[in-house]
C-alpha cells in the first residue's frame, strides 16, 4: 500500500516568523500532518503558545527567539535542531516585515529592515538547512511570497521588492539545488486576517471593501487555508514540482 501523499510523519521542519499569525498556523498544520517543528520568531511568549499548539497534536516543538536576518542567529539554529533532531527535512521560511511609506519619502532605515527579513534572511536560512539536507538526501523549502512579488502595491516598494525577489530566489535556488534533491518552491498569498508587523491600518472600512471587490472570492483570507498549499509543497504529493510560485490569493492575481 501506497503511503499517503500529503504524510509528514517524523519529517523535521522549521517555520520561521511561527510565532503568530500566518506562520503559527502553518507550523501547526504542517504537525497535524506528522511533522515535528522547531518555530522561530523574536518574542519568546508567542513562540511558546505555538509550541504548546504543537505539543497538542502530539508532536515534538522546539522554539527560538531569533532575529532571522542575522546570519549567526540563523547558523545557530539549524545546528541545535540538527543536533536535537539529526536533521531538517522541511524549512517554511514565512518571517515577514513591512513599513509602508511614499516610496519619495521612504527611509534607508526602512528599506534595509525590510529587504534584511524578507529577502536576505530567506535566504541564509535556506542556505543554512540546505547544507544540512545535502547531507541526508534532500529536503524541501517553502518561501512566503505574496501577491506583491507580481502585482505593485502602492506605498509599500520595499515590500514590493522584496517579495519580487524572494519569486526569484526561489527559482534560483531551485535550479541549483534540484542536483540535491531539494526543491524550493513559493506560495504567494493576497490580503489576509492576519497583518504583518509595520504594515499600514488594515481597519479601513473603504479599504476592505476595495479588497473584497478586487479579489474574486470576496474576501480576505483565512491563515488555516494556506496550510493544504504549504502542506502539498512540502510533501512528496509535489515531488516533481520545483521552482514554482503557488498563487493563493483568493483570484486576485488572475482577476
Amino acid at each position: 500500500m501506497q503511503p499517503p501523499l500529503f504524510d509528514l510523519t517524523d519529517k523535521k521542519a522549521i517555520v520561521t516568523g511561527g510565532g503568530r499569525g500566518l506562520g503559527r498556523a502553518l507550523a501547526i498544520g504542517l504537525a497535524q500532518f506528522g511533522a515535528d517543528v522547531a518555530v522561530v520568531a523574536r518574542t519568546q511568549s508567542e513562540l511558546e503558545i505555538t509550541a504548546r499548539a504543537i505539543e497538542a497534536e502530539k508532536r515534538r516543538a522546539l522554539i527560538y527567539a531569533a532575529d532571522i536576518s542575522k546570519k549567526t542567529e540563523i547558523e545557530k539554529i539549524v545546528r541545535d535542531v540538527v543536533a536535537q533532531w539529526g536533521r531538517i527535512d522541511i524549512l517554511v521560511n514565512n518571517a515577514g516585515v513591512d513599513a509602508a511609506q511614499p516610496a519619495l519619502e521612504y527611509a534607508e532605515a526602512d528599506w534595509d529592515f525590510v529587504l534584511d527579513v524578507n529577502l536576505k534572511g530567506y535566504f541564509l536560512f535556506a542556505q543554512a538547512c540546505a547544507r544540512e539536507m545535502l547531507k541526508t538526501g534532500g529536503g524541501a523549502i517553502v518561501n512566503n511570497s505574496s501577491i506583491c512579488g507580481d502585482v505593485a502595491i502602492k506605498n509599500i516598494v520595499a515590500y514590493n521588492a522584496s517579495k519580487g525577489g524572494v519569486n526569484m530566489l526561489t527559482r534560483s535556488l531551485a535550479v541549483e539545488w534540484a542536483q540535491y534533491n531539494i526543491r524550493v518552491n513559493a506560495f504567494s498569498p493576497a490580503y489576509m486576517e492576519a497583518f504583518m508587523p509595520g504594515a499600514s491600518s488594515e481597519h479601513d472600512e473603504q479599504k476592505e471593501k476595495s479588497i473584497r471587490e478586487l479579489t474574486p472570492l470576496g474576501r480576505r483570507g483565512r491563515p488555516e487555508e494556506l496550510v493544504g498549499p504549504v502542506v502539498f509543497l512540502a510533501s512528496d504529493a509535489s515531488s516533481y514540482v520545483t521552482g514554482e510560485v503557488l498563487m493563493v490569493d483568493g483570484g486576485w492575481t488572475a482577476r
